[in-house]
Formats: structure tokens, C-alpha cells, sequence
């Protein structure tokens, strides 16, 4: 079983909506996190692992030159994510396994995808592994990240936040239109000390923080929304919608020029109004894959459903206000070529 990517308009993206489809929220305590430190480790094969000596060794090599360099975090490795529903309302419960894992497995498995391997003339991890097979089920090794990706709107004056990576950020998607912030699950800050299980709402609110200078003491309406998996690179992620009541862009404009922990992760920030109209019209005017993410229209797209629904009062068919909306977003494109 293969998966497909969303299509929004005529954007044919890369990620596929494994669970969630904006109308209504996953519910936190509905999130299973299974990881118990130092049990188990992510296993590379072996042409992997001499790719990961290559990349530790020209790292290193850059940091004792005083050069930019990759430094290898902790992290974890996806190792399954299932999902079944309640007896009750049938709504969706999550369970999550992982392993442990660090930067330097990513970077030898995900930017590495279509290196030709030893064992044959045209294999690639991603012929033996992804292509004509379920990703979902894709061998842990293949998943050393899981992002928290958080569409933004601002409360004071209604405008939906969009970020543009910049070109320093290592791996992927470098200078490509993406969630307004989001940051890879994090061994170093997101296991919590007191022995509670990893939360993603609270790398959500880290992510608001280290980003956009979102401080613990600013009200946040935080909503999960989705998981979902970026089949380019194949890297999973859990889509949120935050919506900030007492904050309005200039604020954020404000404190970011005041510092913000990661401010070099980001080169350009766009306020577009909140409505489906104008958030679908900047979606699509950035023409090609190539301008987004794989994630970052469909994080944004679900968004709108979400706010929708709210509006009609909980009412699913707030999705079909966005699909009136992105036809309308489709046929100003066409008329003005």
C-alpha cells in the first residue's frame, strides 16, 4: 500500500494526512508516548553507519576550523504510530513508540534517501524501502525525527503567521515556505525530569517560544490537529493550530527584534489575513512545490477547517467553507495568467 500526498488547488503536495482532518481536535491526554530512556537504540545498517562516521567526521572537521557545523543532538526514532478510536465517541486514540536516536542518524538516513547504495546498481533507501511499500510501516531507521509543526494566528488583528526557513538551517527545505514555527522532538528538552510522559503540546509551546518569543505567561489556544508524514523525506510530524487572543503581528514583529532563541532559523515572515480566502490565494501564488514544504500547506489548509468548524458553531461542514474558498482561490490563479 502506497500513500498520497494532499492537492490543494492545483499544489500537489508531498504529505499525506495519516490521521485528523481539522474538524475536529485530537485530544492530549488521547496521546500515548511510549520511550523509555536508554532501552533501545535506533539500528543503521552497515553502509548507513559508515555514511554517519562520514558526516561526524566533516563536523567535526568544520567545528575545529571555526566553521558552521551540525552539532548532534539527541533525539528519537519513530519506531510505530497507531491508531485506534474510543468506544464511546469514536474519537481517535494515538499511540506512539520511539527509540533513541541523535542528528547525525537523521542526517545519514533522510538527506540520503537517493544515495545509490553498495548491493545495487539503482537501489536507494527510498527504492527498498518506500517506494511501492506503506511508508507508515517504513523500518524505524528511516524515521530519526518527528517535527511539532504549529500554524500561527494572531488574535489582536487576525492574521495567520507563515515562515520562511532560511538557509542556514541544515538538512531540508532550506528557503522554503513552511508552518510558523516548528521544531524536531528533542531528547535534551523534551523529556520531562519529573518522570512524566513526552508531551507534544509542550513542544508546541517551546516551539512558540524559541521562535516567535511566545512567553509561558501569553494565553495560547492550542488545538492538535493531525499527524501526518512528509513522504519526500519521510520525516512524521504533528500538525497544531494556536491561535494568540492578546497578541497581534506587530507584537511578534516587536519581540523578535528584541531576540528570540532561534532567530536564524527563519530569513522572512509573511501576516497574511486568517481568512480561507486570503490564506489559500498566498498559498497558491507561491507557485510549486519547491516554494513550500511538504508539510506546510496541508498544516495551514487544516487550519482553516479548524477555524471554520468553529465558526458553525462545532459543525463539520465548515470543511466545505474552505473548498468553496479554494475554488475560488483556483479560479482568480487561472484568470490571472
Amino acid at each position: 500500500m502506497t500513500r498520497d500526498g494532499i492537492t490543494i488547488g492545483d499544489l500537489a503536495t508531498d504529505c499525506h494526512i495519516f490521521e485528523g482532518d481539522g474538524t475536529r481536535p485530537i485530544r492530549e491526554e488521547n496521546v500515548t508516548i511510549i520511550y523509555e530512556p536508554g532501552l533501545r537504540r535506533v539500528n543503521l545498517p552497515v553502509e548507513v553507519q559508515q555514511w554517519r562516521q562520514d558526516i561526524e567526521a566533516e563536523q567535526k572537521r568544520r567545528q575545529a576550523a571555526g566553521e558552521r557545523y551540525a552539532w548532534n543532538n539527541p533525539r528519537f526514532a519513530v519506531e510505530s504510530v497507531l491508531v485506534t478510536r474510543t468506544d464511546e465517541d469514536e474519537a481517535p486514540l494515538v499511540r506512539m513508540s520511539l527509540c533513541d536516536a541523535d542528528y547525525y542518524d537523521f542526517l545519514a538516513t533522510s538527506i540520503n534517501l537517493d544515495r545509490p547504495l553498495r548491493d545495487g546498481e539503482s537501489a536507494t533507501l527510498r527504492s527498498q524501502y518506500l517506494t511501492n511499500a506503506d511508508p507508515v510501516d517504513a523500518p524505524s531507521f528511516l524515521s530519526c525525527s518527528f517535527g511539532v509543526n504549529v500554524a500561527v494566528e494572531t488574535g489582536r488583528d487576525g492574521k495567520m503567521v507563515f515562515a520562511r526557513r532560511s538557509i542556514t538551517v541544515e538538512g531540508h527545505n532550506k528557503e522554503r515556505w513552511n508552518s510558523s514555527v516548528n521544531e524536531g522532538l528533542a531528547a535534551i528538552h523534551d523529556i520531562p525530569e519529573d518522570g512524566r510522559p513526552i508531551s507534544l503540546a509542550s513542544v508546541a509551546h517551546r516551539a512558540l517560544r524559541e521562535e516567535l518569543a511566545v512567553q509561558d505567561g501569553d494565553e495560547v489556544e492550542l488545538e492538535l490537529l493531525a499527524f501526518a508524514l512528509d513522504l519526500r523525506n519521510h520525516q512524521w510530524a504533528a500538525f497544531y493550530r494556536a491561535v494568540l487572543p492578546e497578541l497581534g503581528s506587530e507584537d511578534l514583529v516587536a519581540r523578535r527584534s528584541k531576540g528570540v532563541e532561534d532567530k536564524w532559523e527563519h530569513d522572512q515572515f509573511r501576516f497574511v489575513p486568517a481568512d480561507p480566502d486570503s490564506v489559500l490565494d498566498f498559498i497558491l501564488e507561491k507557485g510549486s512545490q519547491k516554494a513550500w514544504t511538504p508539510c506546510g500547506p496541508a498544516l495551514f489548509y487544516l487550519a482553516l477547517v479548524r477555524k471554520a468548524v468553529i465558526a458553525r458553531g462545532g459543525n463539520p461542514s465548515g470543511r466545505l467553507d474552505v473548498e468553496a474558498a479554494e475554488r475560488r482561490a483556483v479560479e482568480r490563479l487561472r484568470s490571472a495568467v
